[in-house]
């Protein structure tokens, strides 16, 4: 039975119905509302939290700069304004607008190491003076307006529809009657036309009801505007910049480098180890008989010549034997000569499992040689593993290419899955995680999935250089 393996259709966007007309677009605004006034009143306590806080470490620390205390104090602040920033982007989900991208906190290279490189790094980094900017100074004022703003939304709009249930609550002032004395008497007296002949109560749950019924109609896009505002200000100043994809690339490009080194260093010195236990041990053996066989031949003892003569052919043919399959991992003539495609086949060919071969046949035309020679070690080891230690009769081999928006290939997915007894785990210094090394080294990356009692399915995932 062999095993096979298939990838799970990548996940659409599920397309949302466009507001029909004004109502509809006032309807998704009002769903939102909730969170964006929830968001106003949540945000100013965090920004008096934020500025409280903040100042005191800052201006302490800056004082104590002349102490060893004052940096890491700085340091500090600046870490604590980080966590100010995230729990403010975090708030911003309430109000439904698009989250904020993280920025890129550490912009050193794997090489930029040691203990002041460490706690300086917040202070290199302008994202955390930007988080302290945001923090101590700009969201405690836009707060403090959007926070005002807000509870006048919500109690004029809330209160005025309701006037006329609290209000029987409150004392009334002037006459024992409650004829005169209240403001709604004034208005009455100011505007007979339109109010001739009405109470002063009644006057008062009318204005108090217009005003509800006008803060209400606009709430909507009062809080919803006040949301954007501070998301648009979060967005410059808490959100990704364009420098930071630029500084991510390089970061993972040195990490990629350092990786390709270390599993170029691990293989070579495999290599010599293979070559000193193996071919050079046979071929020092094949000279000692050689010498042998020269010493027999001349005291004229052809029986023992012969003897040792096969016994040199044998160990001659061992070591042609081993040297072949030592160069056939390192860049076989088939993979230079005719391309991955061929070279995945004589692999699968080679090996004494049944195999099911499955390989795009457009790979060729999209993988560089170095791609294409990682590749064929990865599957090459990979087989002999399940040939090893798996215990499978029959094994899986697939490559295809994963494509981009635009039709073109930008990612060589490989899986090799065995119907063996599974319980392969990665472990420092042993096959998988070199193999993991390698693709590392390319930027590729390698996964795992071997539960105890089989299959073991490992698929090895590389961007692409598209050679040209």
């Amino acid at each position: 039975m062999t095993a096979a393996t298939t990838e799970p259709a990548p996940l659409q966007p599920v397309a949302s119905r466009p507001a029909s007309g004004f109502w509809g677009s006032y309807g998704q605004a009002w769903v939102r509302t909730p969170g964006s006034a929830l968001y106003l009143l949540a945000v100013f306590v965090l920004a008096m939290v934020s500025v409280s806080v903040l100042s005191s470490l800052f201006w302490a620390g800056v004082g104590l700069l002349i102490l060893v205390i004052g940096l890491p104090l700085i340091v500090l602040t600046l870490l604590i304004a980080r966590g100010f920033g995230v729990a403010d982007r975090f708030l911003l989900l309430l109000t439904g607008q698009a989250p904020i991208a993280e920025p890129e906190w550490n912009r050193d290279t794997p090489e930029t190491t040691g203990f002041w490189m460490t706690l300086t790094r917040p202070i290199r980094n302008a994202h955390y003076w930007l988080y302290l900017v945001h923090g101590m100074i700009v969201n405690p004022i836009i707060s403090t307006i959007s926070f005002t703003l807000t509870v006048v939304w919500l109690s004029v709009g809330l209160g005025g529809l309701t006037y006329w249930f609290w209000g029987l609550f409150l004392p009334r002032g002037g006459n024992t009657d409650g004829s005169a004395g209240e403001w709604g008497q004034y208005v009455a007296d100011f505007m007979p036309w339109l109010f001739g002949g009405w109470s002063s109560w009644a006057v008062e749950v009318a204005l108090y009801l217009i005003a509800g019924i006008l803060f209400t109609f606009t709430m909507p896009w009062v809080l919803g505007g006040l949301a954007r505002g501070h998301h648009a200000v979060a967005q410059r100043m808490l959100g990704r910049w364009e420098s930071d994809e630029l500084a991510a690339e390089v970061r993972a490009e040195a990490a990629a480098r350092g990786a390709a080194v270390h599993a170029e260093d691990v293989a070579l010195r495999r290599l010599e180890r293979d070559i000193h236990d193996g071919p050079q041990q046979r071929l020092v053996r094949l000279q000692m008989d050689l010498a042998a066989l020269e010493r027999r031949a001349e005291s004229g003892d052809t029986d023992a010549a012969a003897d040792l003569a096969r016994e040199a052919r044998g160990h001659a043919k061992a070591a042609l034997d081993e040297l072949r399959a030592l160069s056939s991992g390192v860049a076989p003539p088939l993979l230079q000569d005719r391309g991955l495609a061929a070279a995945l086949d004589a692999v699968a060919t080679a090996s004494p499992l049944r195999v099911q071969v499955d390989v795009d046949p457009a790979v060729d035309r999209a993988v560089s040689q170095e791609i294409a020679r990682t590749v064929y070690f990865v599957v090459a080891e990979l087989m002999t593993n399940a040939v090893k230690h798996s215990g499978a009769t029959g094994v899986s081999l697939r490559a295809s290419l994963r494509r981009g928006a635009a039709g073109a290939p930008t990612h060589l997915d490989v899986w090799v899955v065995d119907n063996g007894r599974g319980g392969a785990a990665f472990s420092a210094g042993h096959g998988l995680e070199g193999l993991r090394e390698r693709l590392a080294g390319l930027r590729g990356l390698l996964t795992l999935t071997s539960p105890v009692g089989g299959p073991t399915s490992v698929g090895a995932h590389i961007p692409l250089t598209v050679a040209p």
